[in-house]
């Protein structure tokens, strides 16, 4: 049975760090990509980066450079880490096994960036 188990999120100040994790079980994980997303409330849910099983990596635009996405094929987790945070950047984070197949996803964890 598949789960992913995202953690880190919670309330920071703009300007503020955030790592959120995603603690995968069920998959073979080192041959999985896998990817974050987001949901702000009203909108639809949008790509934020996603790494592959070899580890290339890719942003959405809107990044910045301010995410970093990795992952601990040992531990079974990919994170993101989130820098210079900013209050447009409150949504729920979702990670996604990325798969044409059987994609799968978490049940999200909140970010809420205050001004």
């Amino acid at each position: 049975q598949v789960q992913l188990v995202e953690s880190g999120g919670g309330l920071v100040q703009a300007g503020g760090s955030l790592i959120l994790s995603c603690a995968a079980s069920g998959i073979i994980f080192s041959a999985t990509a896998m990817g974050w997303y987001r949901q702000a409330p009203g909108m639809q849910r949008e790509l934020v980066a996603r790494i592959a099983s070899g580890g290339l990596t890719y942003y959405a635009a809107f990044v910045h450079g301010r995410f970093i996405i990795s992952r601990d094929n040992a531990k079974n987790t990919v994170y993101l880490q989130m820098n210079s945070l900013k209050p447009e950047d409150t949504a729920v984070y979702y990670c996604k096994k990325e798969s044409l197949r059987d994609p799968y996803w978490g049940k999200g964890t909140l970010v809420t960036v205050s001004s």
